[in-house]
């Protein structure tokens, strides 16, 4: 990387853009513009709805009808404002760049949308090319995923800019995540003088906790997850009312509908109990088609060619806006952004050598994916 490239990518990594903070993420969509300034590129700012920042459609390459290359990157991220100042400060150690959002994926998306502008100069691209920038993949792309699959319709590829997976695997299928809300409401009463009288929600809520991770199978990848739990009001008083939210993993279709007829149907202990469950899947099980196949091997050509293995990751247990698409039988390559690790955590860190080499794959893919 030439130092003025790295200087771009550090101004990306210190602007911080957790996804609620609508002026991080648009100052982020700006950066991009910028980045597309002079380029043969037709730019769609959308606005913002639900308290999230704006999303961009670029459009490059041949002036036809023929469905296109989808690209997609989100720009934001978990980590909190100040992060960058003192837990997680910007700095390179060795072949390694440290960040808030280095990894997952603010490199991936600069270099991405770099080789996309390099081909729309080069007048290059074996088919039009739609790149889309989204500001809320990190909680679940709720403002966007009716962009995603309209695109997606439109689409004969889509190429998802998440990072590599352990060592720079891309990823050819993800599971299905469901997110859930569960309340329980019970009967308040003093835990001293009227404890009969008192009906513990919280009680009934880790009998319904019990049962719902219960509900986890490894042999068929399907897993239930009550991380979080909130209830009550004083010590001495019994809890009227508890909650809890429900995160749930699967592999297929058949049991995303399985397991939210479960969820959603599930009943209190005790009539003197109220309970009420709501949600249902959020991201539909990506599954490798026969389509994808053909399109990581591919890939896979074209990396042996620019001098590296591409290798495909076992089915992935986090989801991605790959999920969508894939959901509609579109090929669908996700993983292509950087290798790194330490995703969502204080120890993020992106590998600087794979920049290049990932950058001309994506490149390569958008002059042949005929």
């Amino acid at each position: 990387m030439t130092s003025h490239s790295l200087d771009t990518l550090f101004t990306w990594i210190r602007t911080e853009s957790p996804t609620h903070d609508v002026a991080g993420v648009n100052l982020m969509m700006d950066l991009v513009l910028d980045q597309m300034k002079d380029a043969p590129v037709a730019i769609e700012r959308i606005k913002g709805e639900q308290g999230l920042g704006d999303a961009l459609i670029l459009r490059a390459g041949p002036q036809t009808d023929e469905p296109a290359i989808l690209i997609m990157s989100h720009l934001d991220t978990v980590h909190p404002v100040g992060t960058i100042q003192k837990d997680l400060p910007l700095r390179i150690e060795g072949d390694r760049l440290y960040g808030p959002g280095v990894y997952d994926m603010k490199a991936s998306a600069w270099y991405c949308l770099e080789a996309f502008k390099e081909v729309a100069r080069k007048g290059t691209a074996a088919r039009p090319m739609i790149y889309l920038v989204t500001p809320d993949e990190e909680i679940g792309s709720p403002m966007t995923r009716p962009i995603i699959e309209d695109l997606a319709r439109r689409s004969a590829y889509a190429l998802v800019t998440e990072p590599g997976r352990d060592g720079g695997k891309v990823v050819t299928s993800r599971k299905g995540v469901g997110r859930f809300d569960v309340h329980v409401e019970g009967r308040p009463a003093h835990a001293g003088s009227r404890h009969a009288d008192g009906r513990n929600a919280i009680y009934e809520a880790a009998r319904q906790i019990l049962a719902i991770e219960a509900m986890t199978d490894y042999a068929r990848g399907v897993t239930t997850t009550v991380g979080m739990v909130s209830g009550g009001t004083a010590v001495n008083t019994i809890p009227q009312h508890c909650s809890f939210p429900v995160d749930l993993r699967v592999e297929t279709v058949a049991d995303g509908e399985a397991l939210t007829r479960a969820i959603l149907g599930l009943k209190p202990h005790n009539p003197d109990f109220k309970l009420t469950v709501t949600g249902g899947m959020n991201r539909p099980p990506y599954e490798r088609t026969e389509g994808t196949s053909k399109l990581f091997y591919h890939a896979k050509s074209l990396a042996a060619e620019i001098g590296f293995d591409l290798v495909s990751a076992p089915k992935v247990g986090g989801g991605s806006d790959g999920n969508f698409t894939a959901a509609l039988g579109v090929p669908t390559l996700d993983g292509i952004g950087i290798d790194g690790d330490g995703a969502h955590t204080l120890q993020e860190y992106g590998v600087i050598s794979s920049i290049a080499p990932r950058r001309e794959l994506v490149k390569r893919l958008l002059e042949t994916l005929r």
